[in-house]
């Protein structure tokens, strides 16, 4: 697989399906990202960013009963893909590398 980039909010999306596992419903992981991060995600911004992932193969999601739901109906359960998680790895060692040549950079001045 190329080495891929994710965006901030893709990133931040990514991890709050993983964090939420098998009850990774919309409602719940934009509650996760926003404790997680101490930031509201519009709905937009999160449904467009959910289907970006899911066209670039990074989650997949299937429509089920959410145990305990107060609504009636089916909702679709998220999940990241094995080539999400490469995209997350990827991203991490770049921002690290990253980070590491600003540490250098710093400790020159």
């Amino acid at each position: 697989m190329p080495e891929v980039e994710l965006g901030e909010l893709e990133q931040v999306v990514l991890l709050g399906i993983l964090a939420q596992s098998d009850q990774a419903f919309s409602l719940e992981v934009r509650r996760e990202i926003e404790e997680a991060t101490g930031q509201r995600v519009s709905r937009g911004a999160f449904y467009t960013t959910l289907e970006r992932l899911k066209r670039k193969g990074f989650v997949e999601w299937e429509v089920c009963q959410p145990r305990n739901a107060r609504r009636k109906g089916t909702q679709r359960r998220f999940s990241v893909t094995t080539i999400g998680l490469d995209a997350l790895r990827c991203t991490r060692a770049a921002l690290h590398a990253r980070w590491m040549r600003l540490d250098q950079a710093l400790e020159e001045l």
